[in-house]
């Protein structure tokens, strides 16, 4: 019994799909923190506006790969294009102003001066926000 649990939940949860958005979600952080970085580091931004371009470019860089390698949506007709593209970033929005308010929460709220352990945390529940979004609100697959 415990065998076909543990089965059933292995083949849930480990396949194409999760692999990939997992491999992909982990170079769109990356893009996020690396512009983070960037912007914070070598030309002194402040944090909520580094937060908000690294966001923006995180967003267009998960468009395009979940699109294309997570959800296997490979139509590149304009009109379908932009029915994915537009819930895609307002979904996007809802958690980057999530991140947004959780950053301030968190370093100005609490007194965290540990601002990128924060972006870590914060991230990670971003992460997974994104994907039962992008899986059951924007690629979903229609009959």
């Amino acid at each position: 019994m415990m065998g076909q649990l543990w089965d059933h939940i292995r083949a849930r949860l480990v396949n194409r799909e999760i692999i990939f958005y997992f491999i992909f979600g982990v170079l769109t952080t990356l893009v996020d923190w690396i512009s983070y970085r960037v912007m914070t580091r070598c030309y002194g931004t402040d944090y909520r506006i580094a937060t908000t371009g690294a966001w923006t470019a995180a967003v267009l860089f998960a468009f395009a790969t979940n699109k294309l390698f997570v959800f296997r949506s490979r139509s590149l007709n304009p009109r379908k294009v932009w029915r994915e593209f537009v819930p895609f970033v307002a979904c996007r929005i809802a958690t980057g102003l999530f991140t947004l308010a959780a950053m301030i929460a968190l370093v100005d709220g609490m007194g965290i001066r540990r601002d990128f352990i924060c972006k870590i945390v914060v991230s990670g529940i971003s992460l997974i926000l994104n994907y039962v979004f992008s899986k059951w609100l924007v690629f979903r697959k229609v009959s």
